[in-house]
């Protein structure tokens, strides 16, 4: 059964004009590393956030000299910015005044009840929905006592005694996370609550970890859960330029058949038959066209066995042979190149078929 037709529908809230939940395209997040007080800095890694197709991006709010600087930076990016905040409400109310899309808080941490009332308030008077995060690794020592530890039961525990603080103050634009370290419990723990509510979901594997474990751990967690239907946005959290984040998000949504952005790279692992330098080959192309938004299928093959068949069966495509390559358009042969012109011809294809 298609995906589509399992996923679980939510209500949906806006994050700026982006839609999340409600039936709407499972939306893509990242979040800066750099230091939100330096704007420059921090403008210019959301511009390239966004160019690889991040929707929303989050940013860090640790004191005063950040909420000065996220007014800066809001009037120079074009994504909207969920302001991620702890302990201080008013650093809420600060980036609510400046233009804050969203907020990722905790209630239950950011100061008494009259605290919580009047972030509440604020974020009702600008539509900002509150993101409750919770992560495995900072519950409440009374919650991690009651559970034995930071089980799927204790996060979904600590989830709706802060999804009812909103609650009591009739306010529905929420979204929820539950992130662990550990994917089996991530995912138990998004399953138990996507019974109990029906306010989106953001889906993650908090610290996942370098380039290719991190990728490895958000890629099952996240897509166990999305291809249970469970999950409407998501962040691959991952030790590495957030760029790299966005690129790995897209590639989970296009193997689950969700999403696609930019060109799909099909080439083979290589083996004793490939007498061509494939690695470099694929490299250079995947460069050239990682900007391109259109998702043509494009294969890169190393040699006769089964070369030809991924070939034909892309938009675009060469199989390798002894120092040269047979170019394939939609299925037919259109000619034979020389090893040292493969990536030129393929990037040129490429390019002439998305205009």
């Amino acid at each position: 059964m298609p995906i589509e037709e399992v996923r679980k529908f939510t209500k949906m809230i806006y994050v700026g004009e982006v839609p999340i939940g409600g039936g709407a395209p499972i939306v893509v997040q990242s979040m800066t590393n750099t230091d939100t007080r330096d704007v420059s800095g921090t403008v210019a890694q959301i511009e390239r956030l966004a160019d690889a197709g991040c929707e929303v991006v989050r940013l860090a709010i640790p004191d005063e000299a950040a909420v000065a600087a996220f007014g800066e930076i809001k009037k120079k990016v074009k994504p909207p910015l969920i302001a991620d905040i702890h302990f201080d409400h008013r650093l809420a109310l600060g980036v609510l005044k400046a233009g804050a899309d969203g907020l990722r808080i905790n209630p239950g941490n950011i100061g008494g009840p009259e605290a919580v009332k009047k972030v509440v308030s604020a974020a009702r008077e600008v539509s900002a929905p509150i993101r409750i995060g919770v992560n495995a690794g900072s519950l409440h020592r009374d919650v991690l006592k009651k559970f034995g530890g930071p089980t799927p039961e204790a996060m979904v525990h600590s989830a709706m005694e802060h999804v009812v603080i909103l609650e009591d103050l009739d306010f529905p634009h929420i979204k929820i996370s539950l992130k662990s370290s550990d994917v089996k419990n991530t995912i138990a723990a998004y399953e138990l609550l996507s019974e109990r509510v029906d306010y989106p979901l953001h889906l993650g594997v908090t610290e996942a970890g370098t380039l290719i474990s991190g990728t490895v751990k958000s890629t099952m967690g996240i897509g166990f859960l999305l291809a249970e239907g469970i999950g409407d946005t998501f962040r691959v959290s991952l030790t590495r330029d957030p760029v790299e984040e966005v690129r790995v998000a897209y590639e989970i949504l296009r193997s689950l058949g969700l999403r696609s952005r930019g060109p799909e790279i099909i080439s083979c692992p290589t083996c004793g038959r490939c007498e061509i330098d494939l690695f470099s080959i694929v490299e250079e192309v995947e460069r050239a066209v990682s900007g391109i938004v259109a998702s043509p299928r494009v294969a890169i093959m190393g040699c006769v066995v089964n070369g030809p068949g991924e070939a034909r069966e892309a938009d675009v495509g060469v199989a390798g042979g002894r120092g040269q390559g047979i170019l394939f358009r939609k299925g037919e042969v259109v000619r034979k190149i020389p090893e040292n012109r493969l990536a030129e011809v393929l990037i040129s294809e490429v390019k002439r078929l998305v205009g």
